[in-house]
């Protein structure tokens, strides 16, 4: 691709992240709130399926703008959320920090 090419290509998606930033947000929200309330043993089944759903679309819509890391913890969640009785209870201290990890990765991204 030439110069030009990569130029329209950049200024493309920085416009698709502009576009889809309140939903990425969103679901960094659900997936701090399921983590809060995992750590308060009050993770109910709609925060669950929620947190699942939330980190498996920020898994793919994360590495479409170059962001490997949070593609990668975003997978992590997805996994400990798709257990049927929710994540390992020896895991909730992980949920909260990569929760955090993520709204510190979206949030340099803008």
């Amino acid at each position: 691709m030439d110069r030009a090419g990569q130029t329209a290509l950049a200024a493309a998606l920085e416009r698709m992240w502009v576009q889809f930033l309140p939903q990425t947000e969103e679901r960094v929200a659900i997936l701090e709130t399921a983590a809060q309330a995992f750590a308060a043993n009050r993770l109910s089944i709609e925060q669950h399926q929620a947190a699942n759903a939330a980190a498996h679309k920020l898994a793919g819509v994360l590495g479409t703008f170059g962001l490997t890391r949070g593609t990668e913890l975003a997978r992590e969640l997805e996994i400990m959320y798709s257990r049927e009785n929710g994540p390992d209870p020896a895991l909730g201290p992980r949920l909260a920090s990569i929760a955090a990890e993520l709204r510190a990765i979206v949030a340099t991204r803008k």
